[in-house]
């Protein structure tokens, strides 16, 4: 399957030292919904700029479909944390300039959307409230049609009812038109549901990629008593990937290969924030080469 989305060692750096961004690759095919989580600083926003064009890599590429991103601009839709729109428009007025400016552009089905969303259509947009602001740049970029949606931070500004009701309409543009949705976010636990693959970046490199069932399955915590752990890169067969002891107590984030040979650790699964946690507080740490590819 072509890769909607595919980066080969993509780096930016600003200046002539400080790097926002190295030696990522991955690929996402389409039909993706892609969660892009991180630390602040640790890049999550510079790759999505990349992607959607708006910067020039310093090294590497990257594609969407097949195309750098500055000849696919009509197939990418990329929303900001800063939600950038015209204060002095109405929302109607952004509306019609969406279509007048996007080939392909849903006008109708965008002013219905917000519409049901109780965002009134005749206030200026620097009268509407955050949250509003933000469902209506989010309502333009779906309504481009785009074949890749990026979406920084989209849930910031939105209420925890409008959560739910943001992602459920991400999860129907994708059942319904087959594209590509990165978002980044840190709110994991409303990401499990709806995200299939994640993107974790750390200190500016591309630390963890892959399925988000297999990155679960494929770990485990380790809880025993203190003495039971020595510290090292292993338990039995299993590289850790995170530890933390107390004077009792040793509690291990592992790749899970075998049981351990000792019985005095119990073994638990792992939920997404588990993974991602553990791999946070362990920037050397990264994902076993078959979780790799997206």
């Amino acid at each position: 399957m072509t890769a909607t989305v595919e980066a080969t060692g993509l780096g930016k750096r600003y200046g002539f030292r400080r790097w926002g961004l190295r030696d990522c690759s991955f690929a996402v095919p389409p039909g993706s919904v892609v969660a892009l989580v991180g630390a602040n600083g640790s890049g999550k926003s510079t790759l999505l700029r990349l992607v959607a064009g708006l910067t020039r890599p310093s090294e590497g590429v990257v594609r969407v479909g097949g195309a750098v991103p500055g000849r696919a601009r009509d197939r990418i839709a990329y929303v900001g944390q800063t939600k950038p729109l015209y204060d002095g428009f109405t929302v109607a007025e952004m509306v019609r300039f969406g279509a007048a400016t996007n080939p392909g552009f849903d006008r109708r089905g965008t002013t219905e959307r917000l519409r049901g969303l109780g965002v009134p259509l005749d206030r200026s947009v620097g009268r509407i409230s955050g949250g509003q602001r933000t469902q209506v740049a989010i309502a333009l970029a779906l309504g481009k049609r785009a074949d890749v949606v990026l979406l920084d931070e989209p849930m910031a500004d939105l209420d925890p009812l409008a959560r739910p009701a943001l992602l459920g309409e991400l999860m129907a543009t994708v059942e319904e038109r087959g594209c590509t949705v990165i978002l980044s976010s840190h709110v994991l636990t409303e990401l499990t549901d709806v995200c299939d693959s994640l993107l974790l970046t750390n200190e500016g490199s591309l630390q963890v990629s892959g399925k988000i069932d297999d990155l679960v399955g494929g770990h485990r915590l380790l809880v025993g008593p203190a003495e039971v752990y020595a510290g090292g890169d292993r338990v039995g067969a299993n590289p850790v990937v995170s530890a933390r002891t107390t004077e009792r107590q040793a509690t291990v984030l592992v790749r899970w290969l075998a049981e351990p040979v000792d019985p005095r650790w119990a073994v638990h699964e792992v939920t997404l924030s588990d993974v991602v946690l553990g791999y946070l507080r362990s920037p050397a740490a990264s994902s076993a080469p078959e979780l790799v590819a997206v």
